[in-house]
């Protein structure tokens, strides 16, 4: 059996994945039903998106890698490799934020239309999920600089299966928002 904070990330995930699955299909369906696919194109950068998309991914890795030296009692690889994981995830929210604020800038705020709405809501709520998951994983971080002992497999087992899921879920979004209206 898995151990209990690893069984309650499958759970939340799985009520999380519900949510997201269908603030991606209202996302595509306004943009499908609307004059959203201009503004992707004009205003949504998919390359600048995708560079800090990479960021967010190669973060994925950096957690394995800090989760296996934290079971090999390793704890200054465990720290790199967790240090480097916050830091990539930060880097992916600069480049969310600062998208936001172009978007801004040009006039595309929540409020604007159909698109606008669907596409802060779709975003901020992976926006929030990975700033949720960097709380966690500096919680994790920051134990560590103490008794390590107490960074526990069950601990980073549950921010691991969720740093991984959102994760994924941010390569669906960029999919559906960055690249399917490119196609």
């Amino acid at each position: 059996m898995k151990d209990k904070g690893t069984l309650l990330a499958y759970f939340i995930i799985a009520s999380e994945a519900f949510f997201f699955i269908a603030l991606i299909i209202g996302y595509v369906y306004y943009r499908n039903f609307s004059d959203a696919t201009d503004t992707v194109a004009k205003y949504l950068d998919a390359g600048r998106t995708g560079i800090f998309t990479i960021f967010l991914i190669a973060s994925s890795f950096t957690l394995i890698y800090s989760k296996k030296a934290l079971f090999n009692n390793r704890i200054g690889q465990y720290k790199l490799f967790m240090g480097l994981t916050i830091l990539l995830g930060i880097v992916f929210m600069v480049g969310q934020a600062t998208e936001y604020v172009g978007l801004y800038q040009e006039q595309i705020t929540l409020n604007k239309d159909v698109f606008g709405a669907s596409f802060f809501t779709l975003t901020g709520f992976h926006g929030l999920h990975v700033i949720l998951g960097l709380i966690a994983l500096s919680i994790l971080y920051g134990i560590s600089f103490g008794n390590y002992r107490n960074v526990t497999k069950a601990g980073i087992g549950g921010v691991d299966v969720y740093w991984h899921f959102v994760d994924i879920v941010w390569l669906f979004v960029f999919f559906f928002v960055y690249i399917t209206p490119l196609l």
